[in-house]
């Protein structure tokens, strides 16, 4: 009986190893901090196609409840002047889905309760500005005499 046991162990033993191997699905990173929530709605932002709209800054507000859900409806604040009414409603398209994408957001219980209801400005700046003038921070360069 001995010997019959032993090819099955040499079969056994990979398959072990496989099972211990393979990759383990991480649940995802509670946020604890505003500045987390913030975060993690912007690694979601996936602006439109600069071929349908120009770049535009726009600012929607958004309240979640206690497990991360949107509460309410969100509300955008602020669109750039200078956006057309294409680039607004393409903008509009984008922050919505963003929203629908990273919702329900994992929250820490006590992130939960202290945000719950809470209105969260969040922008969404695409607006390509020019570079600052290397004239105005000359002054803060260090002197090497």
């Amino acid at each position: 009986m001995a010997a019959r046991c032993k090819p099955l162990a040499w079969f056994a033993a990979p398959l072990v190893c496989l099972t211990l191997a393979a990759p383990v699905q991480a649940e995802p990173e509670q946020l604890n901090t505003i500045k987390d929530v913030v975060l993690a709605i912007h690694r979601c932002w996936r602006p439109p196609p600069t071929d349908k709209a120009g770049p535009i800054d726009i600012t929607v507000i958004v309240s979640f409840n206690r497990e991360g859900a949107i509460l309410g409806h969100p509300r955008i604040s602020y669109e750039s002047q200078e956006a057309t009414d294409n680039d607004r409603i393409a903008y509009r398209i984008a922050v919505m889905e963003t929203l629908q994408r990273c919702t329900p957001l994992p929250f820490t219980e006590s992130l939960g309760g202290a945000v719950a209801g809470r209105p969260f400005a969040i922008p969404f700046r695409n607006k390509k500005y020019p570079p600052r003038s290397q004239e105005k921070r000359a002054w803060l360069l260090p002197k090497i005499l």
